[in-house]
């Protein structure tokens, strides 16, 4: 016979399996007694586990939603938290454990109570996985709830969009999907202003309440969020929104090592041509301002522009 604690875990992970279990039939299971049977039922209550005795002539159990979690498991935001991380388990083809993750994911939502179940069946994430060493971008939960919450009850999103909270304009989006890739949160969307496709960041959305109407989902370009979503990243001709070239005074395997998605291109002795995208054109320039190194715009003029507008704010932070 298992020890006690193992036993506890053997005797809950049959109990998650399915809805009603006879007693005699537990203990069949566990190679216990019936009388032993009672009183792991009785430790997995004093744990917190909505456990219910079913009436009959051999009796059962059942394990069903309580008003709180079990106390020695998972408080509220760690359940929040666990969910996320279960589903973007699950939706790794790659890690083995998606299939795994999918059933821990069914479990834990079982024991959940009605309040913190409906939290959780609106978060629909999924992770797109890559290689990277860029830092990641912490999202606040309550912006995260909120755009999954949008997500799940299909209503356009109202949001402040931007890092300078002093100028951030209002947005109005249908939200589609929210994503993880490379340690960063994403929300797809459609731009009711813009009237296309766009993703944002969800470490720069500062939701609004209330949100609006409720939409009809569009069709994803495509049809797979995934496959979009790193198509936009892949700094292909049509991917990158903004995308520029310069020369730059570095040799081309100096900069090659710091570069992960641009093109290289050795035009002489410690100069190279250098070609980037990016999602705005100060983002871009701010890039190829990283080198520390002089710099000869090939175009276009945008790229040019922004250089000037990020020479200003530079300017004035220096003398300010």
């Amino acid at each position: 016979m298992p020890k006690t604690s193992a036993r506890l875990l053997a005797l809950l992970s049959l109990l998650q399996a399915r809805r009603d279990w006879p007693g005699t039939l537990l203990a069949e299971r566990l190679e216990v007694s019936l009388r032993t049977v009672r009183r792991d039922v009785d430790r997995l209550r004093e744990l917190g586990y909505p456990i219910a005795a079913i009436k009959g002539p051999d009796g059962g159990y059942r394990l069903g939603a309580g008003t709180d979690l079990p106390p020695l498991l998972f408080d509220d935001d760690q359940a929040v938290a666990l969910t996320v991380a279960l589903q973007i388990a699950a939706g790794s083809r790659d890690s083995g454990l998606d299939e795994a993750a999918a059933r821990a994911l069914h479990t834990i939502r079982q024991v959940m109570p009605s309040r913190l179940r409906q939290r959780v069946d609106s978060l629909r994430i999924t992770a797109i996985e890559r290689p990277t060493t860029q830092p990641p971008a912490p999202v606040r939960k309550d912006v995260l709830l909120a755009i999954s919450g949008a997500v799940h009850a299909r209503e356009v999103l109202r949001f402040d969009y931007g890092t300078d909270p002093a100028d951030r304009p209002p947005r109005r989006a249908e939200p589609h999907h929210l994503v993880t890739r490379d340690g960063r949160w994403y929300l797809v969307a459609w731009d009711l202003d813009r009237a296309d496709w766009r993703i944002f960041r969800a470490d720069r959305v500062a939701p609004r309440i209330p949100t609006g109407p409720r939409f009809t989902p569009r069709a994803l370009p495509g049809g797979d969020v995934a496959a979009y979503v790193t198509a936009r990243f892949q700094g292909s001709e049509d991917g990158w929104p903004c995308r520029g070239v310069v020369i730059l005074d570095r040799p081309a395997a100096t900069v090659a090592g710091y570069t992960r998605d641009g093109v290289v291109e050795e035009v002489g002795p410690g100069r190279c041509r250098l070609t980037l995208g990016s999602w705005s054109w100060a983002s871009l320039a701010a890039a190829f301002g990283r080198f520390d190194a002089d710099i000869e715009v090939i175009g276009p003029d945008e790229l040019r522009d922004a250089f000037g507008r990020l020479a200003r704010r530079f300017g004035a932070a220096a003398t300010g």
